[in-house]
């Protein structure tokens, strides 16, 4: 039951961070450890169980003297990549999160962002909504709503104010933790975006009497979205993203003579990560390496390749 308990603490943990962050990789969130978790409670508890009746019994038992839970977090990452492109202009970026639980399952957050070498300190924040439900063992599903509101002297620098939305099918193969992802983001106009995830959750047994384990989630992430094909009177052609954040771009790029668009609907990026998780009865510490390979050239864009790194820290309060 203790583990049972913790595991829950640690459910409503990362799902706070998955309300709270875009995160450093194609995912509007980094923490997805929260939906194999939840998909791997009966397995891991009692193999025979399913994975909705023995979450319900460890959500219950960690909150049964109240139906509502806080939680709190921090955390700083080397580079903000969301949706095909950068959004802290390969700067650092550091935030801190609270948010409302209620049944752990709807999520309300509140989130300030730091980006390094820019003024003022908080440069950004953002309000989610999230709701996640266990139908079975093997399938789930969950919805998130998020409005990103810049500081009105970095829109012409970072990014102009967006909300995103999005719903998520998870399936669970026993071997293998699939989810399909389909999200619109709004900023003037519309951009929509196709995302696919495989992943493996496992942890270790407990330890510090029966209060502790670590967890992993090694995933392979996959995003489609708009392309835009780049072609000059002198022959040069590039792909690039269009970031439908930054819609000052579409705008100057229509503008550029002797220079021609074809915007199409095509694999944008492929990410490779292993989350590691380290929960102590009400905390939780996770630490993202993640690599990502773009699907385009990088001239022009402010896409990202490479090595990306993020860690965070987060308390259940309540």
């Amino acid at each position: 039951m203790e583990r049972n308990l913790i595991r829950a603490c640690a459910a409503g943990c990362i799902m706070m961070l998955q309300s709270a962050l875009p995160g450093i990789n194609a995912q509007p969130a980094s923490a997805q450890a929260y939906d194999s978790l939840t998909a791997q409670v009966a397995t891991v508890a009692s193999p025979d169980a399913t994975a909705s009746a023995t979450y319900a019994d460890s959500s219950a038992s960690a909150g049964k003297s109240s139906l509502h839970s806080f939680y709190a977090g921090t955390g700083y990452g080397n580079n903000m990549l969301y949706l095909g492109t950068t959004m802290s202009q390969d700067n650092g970026f550091g935030y801190a999160s609270a948010s409302y639980g209620f049944r752990d399952k709807l999520y309300l957050t509140a989130t300030g962002y730091t980006v390094g070498n820019f003024t003022p300190f908080t440069a950004f924040y953002s309000l989610g909504l999230s709701f996640s439900h266990a139908f079975n063992s093997w399938f789930d599903i969950s919805t998130g709503l998020s409005h990103y509101n810049v500081a009105a002297s970095l829109r012409d620098t970072l990014f102009s104010n967006f909300t995103y939305a999005d719903a998520t099918l998870g399936l669970d193969w026993r071997i293998l933790y699939s989810k399909v992802s389909v999200g619109g983001l709004f900023a003037g106009g519309s951009q929509f975006y196709l995302q696919t995830r495989h992943s493996r959750y496992f942890e270790t047994p407990s330890f510090a009497r029966d209060k502790a384990f670590f967890s992993f989630d090694p995933y392979v992430n996959i995003l489609i979205g708009n392309m835009v094909t780049i072609e000059t009177t002198g022959g040069v052609t590039e792909t690039s993203v269009s970031p439908g954040y930054r819609p000052w771009r579409q705008y100057s790029q229509s503008t550029t003579p002797g220079t021609y668009y074809n915007e199409t609907f095509g694999l944008m990026e492929i990410d490779f990560g292993l989350p590691v998780a380290f929960s102590y009865d009400f905390f939780t510490l996770e630490i993202e390496p993640c690599y990502v390979i773009p699907l385009y050239s990088d001239a022009g864009s402010s896409g990202t390749r490479g090595f990306l790194l993020m860690a965070s820290i987060f308390f259940r309060i309540l």
